[in-house]
């Protein structure tokens, strides 16, 4: 008799996990997040340290609901443990902080190579000839509903959060910005004001970065970002919350509507870096 009520219980629960995903959800998220994997966030994500406890506990949450819903894929003999898994959820999630996002909801998959990994490509010219080519990449948010990294570069990029790459936060804000239904660096914002103001202020220094990248002129914002408004929104990303005291200082516009869309201030988590010397435009340094 025991045994079959235990049966039918264990039934139950299983049941209610399948018809009732929320559920089961809620059930992993009242768990504190393990210390193993704050002490992972803590080696991996310098910035962490230095948030404030509320945002801290934010960001447990939004990992743990990551690496609940989200499946790790290891490709070419990349083993996934827990040091990749909360390292790349840890990093994806700063985009979501203080935001009322879910998370990632059209993601399903992480693809995770040992180092950079070859991908097809074709190109089809004016005169309709087609070339097959293969092209080496660290990182790339598809649209079907997968992103895929480096592990060595994810790595890299978040050992070193001074230097304004790092490829998780640039893939993951190709996710943002697929979710207003299109790649074309216009994430959903909410209202027809926020729209007007982001495209105003983001189309005049996409427009000043292709000048820049033209003439070779230096830039705060990496000149791959001048490759399409796509990829100025990830470029961007990855400055606003690597390089803000200087984002802010040479486009303060520019700073101001991803503090808006983002919701933190990047400054607050690091030290301002001292001033730079001022050298005349026209020498490749700041116009």
């Amino acid at each position: 008799m025991q045994a079959w009520v235990w049966s039918t219980a264990i039934t139950t629960l299983i049941a209610a996990a399948m018809l009732y995903p929320g559920w089961n959800l809620r059930r992993a998220l009242k768990r504190p997040m393990p210390l193993e994997f704050r002490a992972i966030l803590r080696r991996n994500i310098p910035i962490y340290s230095r948030m404030a406890p509320p945002l801290q506990q934010q960001l447990h949450k939004l990992v743990q609901q990551f690496l609940h819903q989200k499946k790790f894929v290891g490709c070419e003999g990349q083993h996934v443990d827990d040091e990749v898994r909360v390292t790349i959820a840890g990093l994806a999630c700063l985009l979501l902080l203080n935001r009322p996002s879910k998370v990632y909801p059209g993601l399903h998959a992480v693809l995770v190579y040992p180092t950079a990994f070859l991908v097809p490509r074709k190109h089809v010219d004016e005169a309709g000839v087609v070339t097959e080519t293969r092209q080496d990449l660290l990182g790339e948010s598809w649209g079907d509903g997968r992103v895929v990294l480096s592990w060595d570069h994810v790595r890299r990029g978040a050992q070193d959060w001074t230097d304004g790459q790092n490829v998780v936060l640039h893939e993951f804000a190709h996710q943002l910005d697929s979710e207003s239904g299109s790649n074309n660096g216009a994430p959903y914002l909410g209202s027809q004001e926020s729209y007007r103001s982001w495209s105003q202020v983001l189309s005049r220094h996409f427009e000043d970065l292709r000048a820049d990248a033209m003439f070779h002129h230096q830039s705060v914002l990496d000149h791959y970002g001048a490759s399409s408004p796509a990829e100025f929104f990830a470029v961007a990303t990855e400055t606003f919350f690597e390089k803000p005291w200087q984002l802010s200082e040479r486009h303060p516009a520019l700073f101001d509507e991803f503090a808006k869309y983002y919701r933190v201030d990047p400054r607050e988590w690091q030290d301002a870096p001292a001033p730079e010397p001022y050298v005349e435009p026209g020498y490749g340094q700041w116009r």
